[in-house]
């Protein structure tokens, strides 16, 4: 088979993509391990997302928005304090000039619009299959996929986007290699329901044992991370109900009123993985496989489809320039290289802020809680701040894709 481009990994990052690129009549293969459609496919769990209003945008162009717009919850207000301390912070989409600050919605949800909209596009499947070797060849890279017992397929792709997580067999394979650092932390994640309604806050509260955020979700739930060491994560888990809630409760406080039920708990170990390279020779790394970050932000999602969009744009400016379809190469060097300098300021920008906040907010010692508490009142008094936060958080610091502005990837 031989395609313009190979994407290794269906999920959220790499599925967004695969539509992204079918605006562009480009040949694309997308190729997941998982069956078409399947609530096994990892990306697709119950845990929640922080869509960004940029990514929300994203998901306007993709024609994705439409089918999840429904089951999103907007996060009007941000509320970040410290257990046990006297700061807080506040920040209001209003005072932003904002209809949200976000929207919370549950990967599953996403996951099902993602497949709707892929069956939608002339965009070809191949699922389930494994990529189990890439070779560099002159002019593209020769994937050999399996696809069931004794069953390969080969496929020869200009271009081959690595999308298959933060332990990428594609990206390994083309000799880009990862920084890991294990935080030492797991996340405990599932939906509690409350005394009272959310009104639309999402909270991150700090606490001696890790960060704890409560996001809005459909049918007046709450989302929960809470993030302990794995030894501790596992006793939590376990508890029965009552007493699970009873913990929650006093490492949260009374703001929700009484937490009243809990769904299923699962635990997700928290690592950072940055790749070395957003680039290698006909081959670009996007999502997880190009950085897996700590929870606490809410950005590595967010930061992974602004991968997809910004390959995207750079592929269909060039697609544009080269005029005739047929001259068109999806791996050329220089294009890639426009794609790596892109990515890089974006991730170094996200994958420092996040970094620091998991340093600042879980170090013990006193100095670095009066520290924090310090910050968290200035910030709440310094408007300039929030405005800077708020924008970062969004999305919108640095050089923005064009999707990610509300605007279409070429004209029609």
């Amino acid at each position: 088979m031989k395609v313009d481009v190979a994407i290794a990994g269906g999920g959220l990052v790499g599925a967004s993509l695969a539509l992204a690129l079918a605006d562009l009549k480009l040949k694309v293969v997308l190729i997941e391990s998982q069956p078409f459609g399947s609530v096994d496919q990892p990306s697709f769990d119950d845990r929640t997302t922080a869509l960004s209003n940029g990514s929300r945008r994203i998901f306007e162009g993709l024609d994705v928005w439409p089918l999840l717009e429904r089951e999103a919850t907007p996060i009007k207000r941000i509320h970040i304090s410290d257990q046990g301390r006297f700061a807080f912070a506040r920040i209001d989409a209003e005072e932003q000039h904002l209809q949200a600050l976000g929207f919370v919605v549950i990967n599953r949800d996403m996951g099902a619009a993602l497949w709707q909209r892929l069956q939608e596009e002339a965009v070809t499947l191949l699922a389930p299959a494994r990529v189990v070797s890439s070779e560099l060849k002159d002019d593209y890279r020769e994937l050999r996929c399996e696809t069931g017992a004794d069953a390969s397929v080969t496929i020869q792709a200009r271009l081959v986007i690595a999308a298959d997580g933060a332990k990428s067999v594609v990206r390994k394979s083309a000799g880009i290699g990862a920084t890991t650092w294990d935080y030492q932390q797991h996340a405990l994640v599932t939906n509690v329901f409350t005394q009272r309604f959310h009104d639309y806050v999402a909270y991150e509260r700090f606490t001696p044992q890790g960060p704890l955020a409560l996001l809005p979700v459909s049918e007046g739930r709450v989302g929960l991370i809470w993030t302990f060491a794995p030894e501790v994560a596992e006793q939590v888990r376990d508890l029965d109900d009552a007493a699970f809630l009873d913990r929650l409760q006093q490492a949260f406080g009374f703001r929700l009123g009484r937490f009243t039920r809990v769904g299923a708990r699962h635990l997700y170990p928290l690592s950072l993985t940055r790749a070395d390279e957003h680039a290698a020779p006909r081959l670009a790394v996007v999502g997880n496989a190009a950085q897996s970050l700590h929870p606490i932000a809410g950005q590595g999602f967010n930061l992974g489809l602004r991968d997809a969009a910004s390959l995207a744009e750079v592929l269909a400016d060039a697609l544009e320039a080269a005029g005739d379809q047929s001259k068109f190469d999806a791996g050329d060097a220089l294009l890639l290289g426009r794609y790596r300098e892109w990515r890089t300021a974006d991730s170094r920008k996200i994958v420092g802020f996040t970094d620091g906040l998991v340093r600042l907010f879980t170090q013990p010692l006193g100095a670095a809680k009066l520290a924090r508490n310090i910050g968290l009142l200035a910030f709440d008094l310094m408007p300039a701040a929030k405005d800077a936060l708020s924008q970062l958080s969004l999305g919108a610091a640095g050089r923005i894709p064009r999707l990610a502005r509300g605007a279409r990837l070429r004209s029609r």
